[in-house]
């Protein structure tokens, strides 16, 4: 190679390149090139100083920076390929130490070509699946698979705990699927009745609880999603097209939205919901378990005769009775009677007792005269109008197939809020749950649930808060803290057996229909009105409603009202009130009905664009309702 005289004009200019780079963020580039070709002029030598000039001393900043440089120095190649992702040859001095090497273009253009090939053959091209399947879906299934062995054993190490949680959430997790079933049946002319609300209750709780990621949560017939199959049936009926492929399709298309959306990863976008909305929604859940057992009993008064009124107060009774003992033997666990093994017992037992012995008390002679109504179901099990279990999907044409994507666009977006929301209250700190969540995991096995009820004509599922919120109940052992005086979660026992042997018996349950006909319809009710109640408890939308009236020196020390003052908590207590309302009448009416789902989406919309407007962080935060980051 030619050696060539050192050009200082072109030092000149490559130093003030040097020093515009160190002050422009290539700081740790210039200095080390400098020191990469010494000069004995550099200020950054080692022993010399520039001619003409006193030597920096040690004590000054520059020479400490300059010490500094030399340790943590790179070379040009080590910092060209950080910062601009590319490799290239070596500078070389060449006649001089200030002369930089002019490169070889072949050698440069070969040398890239192998390193590039290289680094392609360390990183493989990525597969179309890659695309879709997000590293949060990955990692959920990573985290539950390393626990999944566990999830069936610690049921089995804890056979005490699970047998009464199965023999009370079984009754729990069939009163809604035979009430929604009655109802459902009313409605849709027994297109849906209580035998397909039962397997469906059955095979998806059982699948659910084999593939989910949070095994405690459960899923079972709503409310809401009954709203929606209603809205959907009368507009077939309206339009006088078939419900059952029409039905499918909208399934199948709401399945394939929800198995993308958890592939993807969108169960992150669930911390947008904050308790604002989460509040809202549990109260519309508790709303609708307590309004469909008033509906019930009342329904008893309007068709009785009205000279005698005998059987629909009998049912109040009954109806009544079952909420208040069921409610009383659920909650005897925090009571001060007896020692906590008898406490425990009929906290775990007393709630099934009491729906045995108020279907028994309305089989005795003096009541049953009374004439009280009870399940009507069929002797033997039949799908509604004795039509085969797999729907044809052929029966409409493919305009109306691609169609149907509408309205699956709402109920996948009635399921992604239901079904989140239910999963994180399972999943909250106060509940003192070990295992990993698993958002997006879940999501995805509720779809494949949806597709094969879909597939089969069977009532969808959802995520039930109550149902969730008891199976954790019933799973926790409590102790009682000395020095707060409260009872506090001593562990949980996290199992997928519960889940699978509560479904697995309803399961059974419909070779026994005949004996479901001795159970009285208002103990249904009764058990309904438990539920309601039970999902009010802990919310403090519901909570704030009543302690707007409280005087201030009885309120607990981070009361809300304390810290903002009362104008602010009933100003947010009163958007809350006006959202629940309008949810409410929404849901309500026939002709809105199927939009519903669309509805809830917008509290999240107050929340995040609305509230700040009104209501500072500090205030929101006071509310116990901070601005997600």
């Amino acid at each position: 190679m030619v050696q060539h005289e050192p050009n200082h004009r072109n030092v000149s200019v490559l130093r003030i390149i040097f020093l515009a780079l160190s002050i422009t963020g290539g700081r740790s580039f210039a200095p080390t090139l400098l020191q990469t070709h010494q000069h004995p002029h550099s200020r950054f030598g080692d022993s010399s100083s520039r001619k003409g000039h006193a030597a920096l001393p040690k004590s000054s900043t520059l020479y400490n920076q300059g010490n500094a440089w030399k340790q943590q120095r790179r070379s040009p190649k080590q910092w060209i390929a950080s910062h601009l992702g590319k490799r290239i040859a070596p500078f070389r001095t060449i006649a001089g130490r200030y002369s930089l090497a002019q490169p070889n273009t072949a050698a440069l253009r070969a040398s890239v070509t192998l390193e590039s090939t290289s680094s392609d053959a360390e990183q493989p091209p990525k597969s179309p699946l890659d695309y879709i399947v997000s590293q949060d879906f990955r990692s959920d299934v990573k985290n539950r698979r390393a626990v999944y062995k566990s999830d069936w054993v610690d049921g089995f190490k804890d056979l005490k705990k699970c047998f009464p949680a199965i023999s009370f959430l079984y009754f729990a997790c069939l009163a809604p699927a035979v009430s929604f079933g009655t109802i459902s049946s009313l409605i849709t002319h027994n297109t849906l009745g209580i035998v397909e609300y039962m397997l469906s209750t059955s095979l998806s709780g059982m699948a659910y609880s084999l593939i989910c990621g949070q095994p405690m949560a459960f899923i079972a017939p709503t409310g809401l999603t009954l709203a929606f199959i209603s809205g959907l049936y009368r507009f077939c009926t309206q339009k006088g097209l078939p419900f059952f492929p029409i039905y499918s399709w909208v399934g199948i298309w709401t399945s394939v939205l929800f198995i993308i959306l958890g592939l993807g990863g969108a169960g992150s976008l669930i911390r947008f919901c904050t308790r604002f909305t989460d509040e809202v929604f549990n109260a519309l859940l508790s709303l609708n378990f307590i309004y469909e057992a008033v509906r019930s009993l009342r329904r008893n008064f309007a068709e009785a005769d009205p000279s005698n009124l005998t059987m629909p107060f009998v049912s109040l009774s009954i109806a009544w009775g079952t909420w208040f003992l069921t409610a009383r033997t659920a909650a005897f666990e925090y009571s001060r009677f007896f020692n906590q093994k008898v406490r425990t017992f009929v906290k775990d037992f007393g709630p099934v007792s009491v729906f045995v012995a108020m279907s028994l008390l309305n089989m005795q002679r003096v009541i049953k005269k009374m004439g009280v109504r009870t399940l009507a179901v069929p002797r033997a099990f039949e799908l509604a109008g004795g039509r085969s279990l797999w729907v044809s999907l052929n029966a409409i044409p493919t305009k109306l197939k691609l169609l149907c994507a509408l309205p699956a666009v709402l109920l996948c977006g009635l399921f992604f809020m239901d079904q989140n929301i239910s999963v994180r209250v399972v999943n909250k700190e106060e509940n003192n749950l070990k295992k990993p969540v698993a958002y997006n995991l879940d999501m995805v096995a509720l779809g494949l649930v949806t597709l094969g009820l879909s597939f089969a004509g069977l009532p969808w599922m959802c995520g039930a808060t109550v149902q969730s919120l008891n199976h954790v109940r019933a799973m926790t052992e409590l102790r009682y803290n000395e020095e707060t005086g409260e009872p506090e979660v001593a562990k949980v026992t996290e199992t997928r057996l519960t889940g699978f042997m509560v479904h697995f018996l309803i399961f059974c349950t419909l070779g026994l229909l005949p004996v479901l006909s001795f159970v009285p319809i208002p103990v249904v009710s009764g058990v309904f009105m438990f539920l309601g109640c039970k999902l009010m408890s802990g919310n403090t939308f519901l909570e704030r409603i009543l302690e707007v009236f409280v005087e201030k020196r009885r309120l607990n020390p981070g009361h809300p009202i304390l810290q903002i003052g009362r104008a602010k908590s009933a100003a947010f207590t009163a958007l809350q009130i006006a959202c629940l309302s309008g949810l409410w009448a929404f849901k309500q009416n026939n002709n809105t009905a199927i939009f519903f789902p669309s509805v809830i989406g917008f509290l999240m919309i107050i929340r995040t664009f609305i509230l700040p407007k009104f209501f500072t962080e500090k205030e929101l935060t006071a509310l116990g309702d901070p601005t997600p980051e």
